[in-house]
């Protein structure tokens, strides 16, 4: 919801950034990677045509309209494979649109719901190369695929390619040279097509590789019984297994196929080892990142699980399209049957809704297919259809994974509306603070905040306010605000949302601030900090340890501390600190409960997973002693220097300099960042911006050149003088996307010219 919010905002132009770069998340990131990832799904757009408080059911209208043209295609397709009543397929179809990975994992993300559509649309035009029509429409087609997510879009190609092997292999009649030659025309249509989406690619690898790293996923070896499961309807993987499910009939015809005897033996022994081939390629490594394009995904598994039940759906569709008789479906009652009986075997239970769709749902399909044999379509069609529907809305609503939504929208309303009426930017930043609705607030809301949840999230963001006392999830892949006023001063923050939605202000410098060439000690969160400022601002006394066990000393890289005894004391620190000042706590990696001078609060860090931000302890008392209590509850670790003490007068007067000798007038376009300085200004110019990679910048209008990193944000060295110093963003990889696209686009062209030109030949004679 929060991109599609902020995908309204640029349509509508209520936004300060553009296609290219997003200032309101991460303290400014590049938009470009998520438009791609996430936004390219063409139902997507639809959200422009309603009001911003209707994004939700945009969204919703944009995953049901996927379900829907996904239905209708692999209806289209499955004609292709067979002839048959379309009714019947479309019934098949349905289970394909319905199939398990879609309620489970997919539901509520357009862009990876598109993968629903792009198999049966590649199905298609593989099969125009096949009986060699409108290779340009199928070059499209596949480019339609790529565009709106090329991840899926790779594993739905994978898929559609072999079930066009499996075709040719099974087309006894067509002669060798042939059949090369439709692969060759599959194999040119795919590259012309992912030529066209080309920047998609480019700027995605790009943006990934520029990115937060992250743990993958490493797929095990499930049990079978647990395996076959996941193809029982309304049976939800909780193993991280494929979801694979489409419905009773499915089942049931598959099971079918190989007692089919008006089905060739070839085409079932074929459809079966395909069939095999595929769900055992999902677990097993090599194959694994196969189909996910040699990366393993940091979310779901089994993104790929769609093609899978793709394959299901066809092979169904092969013994339907016969019309089963009752041996074959005697073999498909039994094959079902066994497969309960091994799923009864695995590790988790099956889900009642199984079982009951199950001895309903059988009985019914085989009574209606049987009515096929004397005639009697209108009413075994209308039985079918009763069980395809009643059963897949029931498993739908049995298996749908709950999701995170904006439940307070009265909430969310008054947020953005004290956001945008606050807002000064570039004059400064209102951050929307901590994550009250949603991971991704400032996309949401407005502001201009430190909160942003992207797999393309930059390594440079993440870390760069990580080092500067942020605090983080998802291995760095959810950062958040600054909650702090030296780290919220370092990042230009002028105003901030407060819990009682209302933006309170803050003393901020200016965006861009001139440095003079200084040597700090950067060596920990609180040194680094004062680098940037210029100034002194904290005590960072030497901690004393107490508690038995107390923490344990290592160095620089830190104090160990055990986990509380049930029945004694916690461990934790002495420091000494001036009195009627401010101490500070940082440990991102500490897991338990911290108690200062004011009080105590909870800290969940895990390294490196969730990292917790500089946090308040309270005011110093008079006797200067700050005892902190650590009662963790597993063993922490925590920085040498954990505490420090802020002079508020002293960050008040580094605040007041730099405003002085900073930027006299900041001005941002789309994804530009320029400011008029104080005449003369020398040393380095800072922006409060992550310095990602992208940016060029120039003096004084003068050649353009890649920007320093102070501490890591964006440094521009100004030499002996300057007044002005401006900078642009480029998004790294899409120059030479767009190359490759011009090259794919003068291909097809050709192509469709030569065509063109070849039938007005034949046309006259």
């Amino acid at each position: 919801m929060p991109l599609h919010a902020h995908l309204w905002d640029l349509v509508h132009g209520q936004t300060s950034g553009d296609l290219l770069f997003n200032w309101g998340s991460g303290y400014g990131v590049p938009f470009l990677p998520d438009l791609f990832g996430s936004l390219l799904n063409p139902f997507s757009w639809l959200v422009v045509l309603f009001p911003r408080g209707w994004v939700g059911p945009a969204v919703l209208l944009a995953t049901l309209l996927s379900i829907g043209l996904a239905t209708a295609l692999m209806t289209v397709f499955l004609g292709r494979l067979h002839d048959g009543s379309p009714w019947l397929r479309g019934l098949l179809a349905v289970g394909y649109g319905l199939c398990g990975w879609v309620p489970a994992d997919a539901a509520g993300t357009p862009a990876r719901m598109w993968g629903l559509v792009s198999l049966p649309l590649l199905c298609l035009a593989f099969d125009l190369a096949l009986r060699r029509e409108r290779w340009v429409l199928g070059a499209l087609a596949v480019a339609a695929a790529w565009a709106a997510d090329f991840s899926t879009a790779a594993t739905a190609t994978l898929g559609a390619a072999l079930v066009l092997l499996l075709r040719l292999a099974l087309a006894a009649g067509r002669p060798f040279g042939e059949r090369l030659r439709a692969l060759g025309r599959a194999a040119a249509m795919t590259v012309v097509g992912v030529g066209l989406t080309a920047p998609v690619l480019t700027v995605g690898f790009r943006s990934g590789a520029d990115a937060q790293p992250v743990t993958v996923y490493r797929p095990g070896t499930p049990g079978l019984a647990d395996y076959l499961a996941g193809t029982l309807p309304g049976q939800l993987s909780e193993r991280g297994l494929p979801n694979v499910f489409i419905g009773v009939l499915g089942l049931l015809l598959v099971a079918a196929l190989p007692f089919h005897r008006a089905v060739p033996w070839r085409e079932r022994a074929g459809w079966w080892v395909l069939l095999v081939l595929a769900a055992s390629a999902f677990v097993w490594r090599p194959t694994f990142l196969t189909w996910h394009v040699a990366t393993a995904p940091e979310g779901n598994p089994y993104r790929a699980t769609f093609v899978l039940s793709g394959l299901l759906t066809m092979a169904a569709w092969s013994c339907l399209a016969r019309r089963p008789d009752l041996f074959a479906l005697a073999g498909g009652v039994a094959g079902v049957a066994v497969v309960a009986v091994l799923a009864a075997q695995g590790r988790g239970p099956v889900r009642p809704v199984s079982w009951v769709l199950l001895g309903v749902g059988v009985p019914l399909a085989v009574a209606a297919l049987l009515l096929e044999l004397p005639r009697r379509r209108r009413e075994a069609t209308a039985a079918l259809a009763f069980l395809v529907l009643a059963g897949s809305s029931w498993t739908t609503a049995a298996v749908t994974v709950p999701r995170g939504q904006v439940s307070d929208g009265a909430g969310v309303r008054a947020a953005r509306a004290a956001v945008r009426g606050a807002d000064r930017w570039p004059a400064g930043r209102t951050d929307p603070g901590p994550q009250r609705f949603t991971t991704n607030d400032p996309l949401l809301i407005g502001g201009e905040g430190g909160a942003y949840d992207s797999g393309y999230l930059p390594a440079v963001t993440a870390q760069t306010l990580h080092a500067l006392g942020a605090g983080w999830s998802q291995q760095g892949r959810q950062t958040q605000s600054m909650a702090d006023p030296v780290g919220q001063a370092l990042l230009a923050v002028s105003g901030v949302l407060d819990p009682q939605l209302t933006v309170r202000r803050l003393a901020a410098p200016p965006l861009v601030t001139v440095h003079a060439p200084t040597v700090l000690d950067t060596s920990s969160v609180w040194s680094r900090r004062q680098a940037l400022l210029g100034a002194t601002v904290y005590r960072i006394p030497v901690p004393e340890p107490f508690g038995s066990p107390a923490p344990a000393d290592h160095g620089s890289s830190g104090w160990s501390v055990p986990p509380s005894p049930p029945d004694g004391g916690p461990p934790g620190f002495t420091v000494s600190c001036a009195p009627g000042s401010t101490a500070y706590f940082y440990g991102p990696w500490f897991a338990g409960t911290v108690t200062g001078p004011g009080g105590g609060f909870t800290s969940t860090g895990r390294q490196n997973a969730t990292a917790m931000p500089v946090r308040p302890l309270g005011t110093v008392p008079a006797d200067g002693l700050v005892r902190l209590e650590l009662r963790a509850t597993a063993a922490s670790q925590v920085p040498a220097l954990p505490v420090a003490c802020l002079d508020e007068a002293a960050l008040t007067a580094a605040v007041q300099r730099l405003t002085a000798t900073g930027a006299v007038a900041v001005s941002a376009g789309g994804h530009t960042i320029s400011a008029r300085l104080p005449g003369g200004s020398a040393a380095t110019a800072v922006f409060a911006l992550p310095v990602v990679p992208g940016w060029r910048c120039a003096v004084d209008g003068g050649p353009e050149r890649a920007p320093q990193s102070a501490e890591g944000l964006l440094a521009v060295p100004l030499g002996a003088g300057a007044s002005r110093v401006a900078c642009d963003y480029r998004q790294p990889g899409l120059m030479a996307g767009l190359a490759v696209t011009a090259a794919a686009l003068a291909v097809l062209l050709t192509v469709l010219a030569g065509s063109r030109y070849q039938r007005r030949r034949l046309s006259r004679g």
